[in-house]
């Protein structure tokens, strides 16, 4: 992946932000309805309007979900859809191959509606710090969530509504255990690129190839390490699985090449693995035996969990690649492309994928499943994530459509909730969907 971090933050912004609507919207509240006046008050009431929530009763009485006034200003929503459509930059390695994939696409449905929105949190700001790395937001219930804000990991609480600050990289960190290996002099000033929490742990990867490891229910930090001295270092992704023997591990993808596997047990690296180009994700299947890599390179691998070796390569993808998920089945898994395209595969035949998804904007920068099976949710870098149904064979998606990057997005483990993070300077927020269920046995209270 690329590591030219300010540029790349900068192209990200200046490309993708909000800013002709917020511009329209200030002019609108400064120089129309508020007659150009100064005041504090003013100002104070503009802030206030600015960072209200949106809840589901007033989206279903015609409010926009992110809080966008459209009624006060000179666009329509259609019209401002249709220009960032038109007008989005696709990041891409090798030339036109956002174009290249067109005809090998899944044509699906659209309309589903497994998720129903909840409400729009303006308060918690979710941001990016590299605009590949899409995977900073963890839910580990359906009111629980986990996310960067700036240098603060935060705990956002959608019951009550809190905000709580979890751990804070802008200073000092160091561990609070003593464990072997463990970098007691700990890290200053961490730039978190990744992150990663379920069940109790947290896991941070940073830009020097830092990872911070925390448990919920600890105080403090329980281990420090840095996985290279390397100057590609960047960590790319963590993911957090646990082995068929109940124990806790994490494999952290670097820009070093090396894909690293540690026991949470033992706090110790116990696998280290290489690969011809930098890895990007890695995914571990449920039952721990196979491992999915994909990277700087259009080819993705599928490689044996305890050695390293490749089992199978996986050929169709015509960019780089930045997300991987495995079906909770253990047979099918998904990766994420540069090309904008999500391609399926089964382990049983890996000749090529079953299937290719298509997304509408740019690459698909993040895959999750639901822990049932039922679906299977991708994100575009900005503005769309896609909700298919897995157990129907991906035949009609939910097409979640707003304006912003995408910081990340999480299933909770009981399904039941669906948050996905917008990064935006005015509009930056966390969107929280439910799963619809069917009651029709309650309608005749209603």
């Amino acid at each position: 992946m690329s590591h030219q971090q300010a540029d790349d933050t900068e192209y990200m912004a200046d490309e993708y932000e909000m800013e002709d609507v917020d511009d329209d919207m200030d002019e609108e509240f400064h120089g129309g309805d508020m007659g150009g006046s100064d005041s504090e008050v003013d100002e104070h009431d503009l802030m206030n309007y600015k960072m209200a929530d949106t809840s589901a009763a007033q989206a279903r009485k015609g409010k926009d979900i992110q809080g966008i006034p459209w009624e006060r200003l000179s666009i329509t929503r259609e019209k401002y859809r249709q220009t960032r459509i038109e007008l989005y930059k696709n990041y891409e390695i090798i030339p036109q191959s956002g174009e290249g994939s067109d005809k090998e696409c899944k044509i699906t449905k659209k309309g589903g509606l497994y998720y129903e929105f909840r409400r729009n949190s303006r308060s918690v700001k979710s941001t990016i710090l590299h605009f590949q790395l899409r995977n900073l937001i963890w839910a580990t219930s359906k009111h629980d969530v986990y996310l960067m804000s700036h240098f603060s990991v935060v705990h956002w609480s959608s019951l009550n509504c809190n905000k709580t600050e979890l751990l804070n990289v802008a200073g000092h960190v160091a561990p609070c255990e003593k464990h072997p290996g463990s970098l007691l002099e700990g890290f200053t000033q961490t730039q978190v690129s990744t992150l990663a929490v379920k069940d109790r742990l947290l896991v941070a990867g940073g830009f020097q190839g830092e990872l911070i490891c925390k448990y919920l229910d600890r105080p403090g930090v329980s281990f420090c390490t840095r996985t290279t001295y390397d100057d590609n270092a960047i960590t790319n992704a963590v993911d957090i699985y646990t082995t068929p023997s109940g124990a806790v591990r994490f494999t952290a993808s670097n820009n070093d090449s090396g894909v690293r596997d540690f026991d949470m047990e033992k706090f110790q690296l116990s696998k280290h693995f290489r690969f011809p180009w930098p890895v990007n994700h890695s995914s571990v299947s449920p039952d721990g035996k196979l491992l999915v890599i994909v990277g700087d390179n259009p080819d993705g691998i599928l490689v044996d969990a305890q050695t390293g070796k490749t089992v199978m390569p996986l050929v169709g993808h015509l960019d780089f690649s930045f997300a991987s998920a495995w079906h909770p089945d253990g047979l099918t898994f998904a990766t994420g492309n540069q090309d904008k395209t999500c391609r399926l595969w089964d382990v049983r035949n890996l000749s090529k994928s079953v299937a290719t998804l298509k997304g509408n904007l740019g690459a698909i920068r993040s895959i999750r499943y639901s822990s049932d099976g039922r679906f299977m949710a991708m994100a575009e870098p900005a503005d769309f994530v896609h909700v298919y149904d897995a157990k129907c064979g991906y035949e009609k998606e939910q097409e979640i459509d707003f304006f912003g990057e995408i910081s990340g997005m999480s299933f909770s483990p009981d399904t039941e909730s669906l948050f996905i993070g917008v990064w935006d300077r005015t509009y930056g927020s966390l969107l929280e969907f439910g799963r619809r269920r069917n009651y029709s046995y309650l309608d005749s209270n209603l």
